[in-house]
């Protein structure tokens, strides 16, 4: 037995695993192999300081949060994106998550004048332009209409936008981390918009921002009037204060840029405003100098989460997980595929938990790594039968110049050590 102890402490997790997958060769791919030492293995037979002394009581922890040995589990920005952090992004570290609920803690953030803090006591929204009666609402008279829950993704139009060049980035958090998917709670923007009565001859809608940059984006009436909300909670509690609170604008299956956050006044008319987010920017600039314009949706996409650059191989040769997350604008993810060889064979994934329109899909992927060199890809495939296109096939249609809306096949390598790099498999 002091034996077996001695060999157990002296092991890295690395070679321990190792070892018992060598030496259970007859379990190949199964999880059985460190089993075998356990018995030897200190944390299990001696006592932990955690089983000795109580802990925090109830109220030592009045709001709960995670775990200390969870503490890099935290969204990033990229310093030299921008020259300062009030107009610029960081990351939802998706490698580090399950499911498909992004915790409040973990939204990216993107803010054009930094983040508004705003007393919802002193808080409006105004409507006005071509509707019956301009109004004003105050926080308490928003929750008086008929309140919803839905699960959506929100995703920025420049997600995996430095890829279209090439491989950049090395880490799915850095390349694919513009995204997030909640639970808002809200009310419909119809049932704001038919309370002022908009006129005939309104077919758009401005939402403007509280905030400094006072973001505004035009928006069709049918959206507006169709699944369109105005959210003050996600996730069960108010909304945070970078993302919106007291309200937002949530636009379903749109580019995050129409998300308008600390919403404060909505206009109707006739046409759209040509906003400065809807011309210079947020528009996909063609191979030929012509800009694609109002390009809303979010296309179908996908990534593998685990592995990836951030989350390698650490466990050898055997039965690996293979762990990610597919989306769509067009309503649910239909079908995802998986590669490990670079695009040469598919084989169907595994989708689990809820199917919700326009919201994440976690999908499952399970074979035997044989320690080779792999390239793993995802393909997904939506219910209105879009398929994700390859890099290549993008730039095709449009070119190398655009920023955003890229929603081409990712490719991760995988070297025979396990470790994980960005590459590109057109």
């Amino acid at each position: 037995m002091d034996d077996l102890k001695a060999a157990a402490t002296a092991a890295t997790r690395r070679g321990f695993l190792k070892t018992g997958l060598l030496g259970g060769a007859a379990l190949a791919g199964s999880l059985a192999s460190g089993r075998a030492m356990a018995e030897g293995d200190p944390v299990i037979t001696e006592i932990q300081d955690w089983n000795r002394y109580p802990g925090d009581g109830v109220d030592a922890r009045p709001y709960g949060q995670p775990s200390q040995f969870e503490s890099h589990v935290v969204r990033k920005n990229v310093p030299w994106l921008t020259s300062d952090t009030i107009s610029s992004i960081n990351f939802t570290p998706l490698h580090e998550l399950e499911g498909i609920i992004t915790p409040n803690g973990l939204c990216f953030e993107r803010h054009h004048a930094g983040i508004a803090e705003i007393d919802p006591a002193n808080h409006r929204l105004m409507i006005n332009g071509l509707v019956d009666k301009p109004l004003v609402f105050t926080m308490a008279d928003l929750k008086r209409f008929p309140r919803e829950n839905r699960v959506y993704f929100l995703e920025c139009a420049a997600n995996t936008g430095m890829e279209w060049r090439g491989s950049q980035l090395n880490g799915c958090q850095y390349t694919h981390g513009m995204i997030h998917c909640v639970m808002y709670t809200g009310v419909r923007l119809k049932h704001i918009l038919e309370e002022a009565g908009v006129k005939a001859a309104g077919s758009w809608v401005l939402a403007e921002g509280a905030d400094a940059s006072a973001m505004t984006r035009s928006i069709p009436m049918e959206k507006a009037l169709d699944d369109c909300m105005v959210a003050f909670a996600m996730n069960g509690e108010a909304l945070r204060p970078e993302q919106g609170y007291p309200i937002r604008l949530v636009v379903p299956g749109w580019e995050g840029n129409m998300w308008v956050k600390w919403l404060r006044r909505l206009e109707v008319g006739d046409q759209p405003w040509q906003q400065r987010e809807e011309t210079s920017k947020y528009t996909d600039l063609l191979a030929n100098g012509k800009a694609r314009r109002f390009t809303w949706k979010m296309d179908v996409k996908s990534v593998i989460t685990s592995p990836s650059p951030q989350v390698p191989i650490v466990h050898g040769k055997g039965r690996t997980l293979v762990s990610g997350l597919a989306w769509s604008g067009s309503g649910t993810i239909k079908r995802v595929d998986v590669s490990i060889d670079g695009g040469r064979n598919w084989h169907a994934a595994r989708i689990d938990g809820p199917s919700l329109p326009m919201a994440l899909h976690r999908f499952y992927y399970e074979f035997d790594w044989d320690g080779s060199e792999i390239f793993l890809q995802s393909r997904a495939i939506d219910e209105s039968g879009f398929v994700q296109p390859t890099k290549d096939q993008l730039r095709a249609v449009r070119g190398e110049n655009s920023i955003y809306h890229n929603n081409g096949i990712q490719t991760w390598h995988v070297n025979k050590d396990g470790g994980v790099e960005n590459v590109e498999i057109s």
